[in-house]
């Protein structure tokens, strides 16, 4: 097997980016790293994504109470990858929201993600020790919900899968300003593992609707402007599109997966090569590309061991 498997190799510690996007908006960022976001209403706090660990949490946590002493409420779970979600035991007393897709996903694969995650990023899980278990959300709803922090309205809507199954993104219409979990990379790769391919780009089409004027994505900095958040969406359906594409392609012209990864990696590389995580990422996208143009439309489980097996004998 190659050394480095996933982000095994990648110690380096990130800088943290504190950024208001809105009135009592916040992103945390991190170079990268999976972002965070803070929505703070006129009676109490709700966090988009929970991160890996408590101890990661508590950075988030920190920093909210550098703006706020208003009690943290709720903490919206945009999805149930590992790295969103094992932090939320840190965030003592609130409530853990969730789309129904996303609790039925945990039930389903949570705990082979958890051991598959741990193992992929062991930088990101510091302290694993401290995790108690899975993260289950308190409060889920089937398509969308609406949260008053006072007078605050955050929206919570599924608006189609993508990176996964049960996505939710959160929109703050007082401020027109959305919160995308992975739905949107900026400059990072997406990771795809359990992506639905032949639906996302259309997902992000009905996201591109709500014309929003910030937008706070999965990975990379927060786009602060209408056009860029016009970028950041189009920059992240490119990504998709071009991957399965070159996939699809391979898949019909009966070209072998570990083909499919190379044509992928030639057709990709010189546009996206330079992207946060993209190492990591592409073989893991390729394999699930591979396995919806063969006609799995729902995505296969990923363990510890089979994400070792498929990075040997695509990388080895």
């Amino acid at each position: 097997m190659s050394a480095g498997f996933a982000s095994t190799a990648d110690l380096a510690e990130k800088t943290i980016t504190f950024d208001a996007i809105g009135p009592d908006l916040y992103a945390f960022t991190a170079e990268g790293d999976p972002n965070s976001g803070v929505i703070v209403g006129d009676d109490a706090v709700m966090v988009v994504d929970a991160q890996a660990t408590p101890v990661m949490a508590r950075q988030v946590i920190n920093r909210v109470r550098k703006v706020t002493d208003k009690p943290i409420k709720y903490v919206l779970l945009t999805h149930y990858h590992a790295v969103r979600v094992l932090g939320a035991s840190a965030y003592t007393g609130a409530a853990i929201l969730a789309s129904a897709g996303t609790r039925n996903l945990i039930v389903e694969r949570g705990k082979a993600d958890m051991d598959s995650e741990i193992g992929r990023f062991p930088r990101l899980f510091r302290a694993v020790e401290s995790i108690p278990g899975l993260t289950w959300p308190s409060i889920t709803f089937p398509d969308q919900m609406s949260v008053w922090l006072g007078k605050r309205e955050v929206r919570i809507m599924h608006i189609g899968r993508g990176h996964t199954a049960g996505d939710v993104v959160a929109y703050v219409p007082d401020a027109n300003v959305v919160f995308s979990g992975d739905l949107v990379e900026y400059h990072s790769a997406c990771y795809c593992g359990d992506a639905h391919f032949t639906d996302w780009p259309a997902t992000l089409d009905r996201l591109a609707e709500f014309s929003a004027g910030a937008l706070v994505p999965g990975r990379g900095a927060a786009l602060k402007t209408a056009s860029q958040v016009a970028e950041g969406i189009a920059l992240t359906e490119d990504f998709l599109t071009t991957l399965y594409g070159s996939v699809s392609e391979s898949a019909g012209k009966g070209r072998s997966l570990k083909e499919a990864y190379y044509e992928a990696r030639r057709v990709m590389d010189r546009r996206f090569a330079g992207f946060a995580i993209y190492e990591h990422c592409m073989p893991f996208n390729v394999s699930r590309a591979y396995d919806e143009a063969k006609g799995i439309e729902h995505p296969v489980i990923w363990t510890a061991e089979r994400d070792r097996a498929m990075w040997a004998a695509l990388r080895g």
